[in-house]
């Protein structure tokens, strides 16, 4: 058959199938900062990348964290970053974040005696400074200063002394007189007929408060970029122990293998420890902490009193965060007792009377792992491959950078960091404590 040019050209064109072109897929928004967020409203805010995965936790990895708190997140975040360790887990039997890191009273601070509780807790404090750009997250960092009062002039020699200690350990301190405390907190009672009256107090200008939450969030976040997986309703129910060494352990949701094991879980530490075969100096308690009503700013420090043994600031939406002693009654509850719940109270009361007519919004409390010396456990456990952080009591959260930097680098290299070295559970054989709790003047 002949066709003409024209004809030829018209059959040329039905025979072209015409495809519907793929519509391109835009780039999820990853990098938070004032231009995405700009950019994301423009987009109806539909644009977010998912801020971590929710993976099937795979039979291997690398290295194995128990515990999805402050401590294990961070833990998981420095092995990434710092070791270029990526094949880790962190499994967590609840939700991230919905331990202690998620029910304390947001204090970060390193005004601590003993040398080795500074260089601990001031590179927590050094950690936090510039977490918020490290992780690309704001933790809601307000470094206002906590105010430690003293009562009498035999605490106002203590206080001189814990400043002095602190000084020489590299912190910033200063010895406040009654003057001084008047001008940083205008409502507090100073009465020289006040039950508790104020002599002066222990100055720290670089602690402060951190969004508590936020913190947890960004280091899954970051971790999860770096290809942490994170894997929460997941509870360990055995450890593998093979040839006198943990090699992982039997979940809920199966069995996962690990070169080397963290174990992070706080109040749950003694808990766990009897499932590996062995016992840690560690009582469990619980710590109370309430939040007021909001209202309009009226305290922008943090002050802490042991004479009457509460502590308070006053959060960015306006609700005084108060809190006090342990109940002294080892338990596993987390709402805590009425009775340490009124003497908290009062406390307050007796150093603001002001806030009397204010009503209480919530309360809650934390499990706390304490010690015999008030100070952590860092170190390898007495089952080989499985690594401790825990002992931290109530001072956990503020330490959570600093306690993830060094368990990241014993898991990673097998030997202690310089800092973490003092902290190994064979300090208590040795006779060696750190007794912060005497040294710091506080009950915990």
């Amino acid at each position: 058959m002949v066709f003409s040019h024209g004809a030829a050209h018209e059959a040329a064109l039905s025979l072209v199938i015409v495809r519907p072109r793929k519509r391109q897929r835009r780039a999820m928004t990853r990098h938070y900062s004032a231009f995405s967020l700009f950019k994301e409203g423009l987009r109806g805010q539909k644009g977010w990348q998912q801020a971590w995965r929710s993976p099937q936790p795979k039979p291997r990895y690398d290295i194995l964290i128990i515990g999805g708190g402050g401590h294990g997140l961070a833990t998981a975040y420095y092995l990434a970053r710092a070791h270029n360790i990526r094949n880790v887990a962190v499994i967590e039997k609840g939700w991230l974040g919905g331990g202690n890191t998620g029910r304390n009273t947001t204090v970060v601070r390193s005004n601590y005696f003993f040398p080795e509780s500074t260089a601990l807790y001031d590179l927590a404090l050094r950690l936090y400074e510039t977490l918020g750009r490290d992780i690309n997250y704001n933790i809601m960092l307000s470094q206002r200063g906590i105010i430690t009062l003293a009562h009498s002039e035999a605490e106002m020699e203590m206080a001189a002394r814990t400043v002095n200690a602190m000084q020489i350990n590299g912190t910033d301190a200063e010895l406040f007189d009654a003057k001084d405390v008047r001008r940083v907190l205008p409502l507090l009672n100073v009465s020289p007929q006040a039950r508790y009256p104020v002599f002066g107090g222990v100055w720290q200008g670089r602690a402060g408060t951190a969004r508590h939450d936020a913190v947890a969030w960004g280091y899954a976040r970051a971790a999860d970029r770096l290809g942490v997986d994170i894997i929460q309703s997941c509870e360990v129910e055995e450890f593998l122990v093979e040839g006198g060494r943990c090699r992982g352990v039997r979940t809920s949701r199966g069995e996962i293998r690990a070169e080397r094991t963290g174990m992070v879980v706080a109040g749950h530490s003694s808990h766990l420890a009897a499932k590996a075969g062995f016992r840690l100096p560690i009582t469990s308690y619980a710590l109370q902490a309430c939040v007021s009503e909001p209202i309009k700013p009226v305290l922008d420090t943090v002050v802490l009193s042991p004479g009457t043994g509460t502590y308070a600031s006053q959060s960015d939406k306006g609700e005084l965060v108060i809190g006090g002693a342990l109940d002294r009654v080892p338990s596993y509850g987390q709402r805590g007792n009425l009775p340490v719940l009124e003497d908290v109270v009062s406390g307050l009361l007796e150093m603001f009377p002001s806030f009397r007519q204010l009503r209480l919004m919530r309360q809650w409390a934390g499990i706390v792992d304490v010690t015999p010396d008030s100070s952590p456990i860092l170190g390898e456990s007495p089952l080989p491959g499985l690594f401790l952080n825990c002992g931290w009591g109530t001072g956990g959260f503020k330490a959570i950078p600093a306690g993830g930097t060094l368990l990241a680098h014993l898991l990673a290299t097998g030997t202690h960091h310089d800092i973490s070295r003092p902290f190994d559970l064979d300090r208590f054989a040795r006779g060696r404590l750190i007794d912060e709790a005497a040294g710091s003047g506080i009950a915990h």
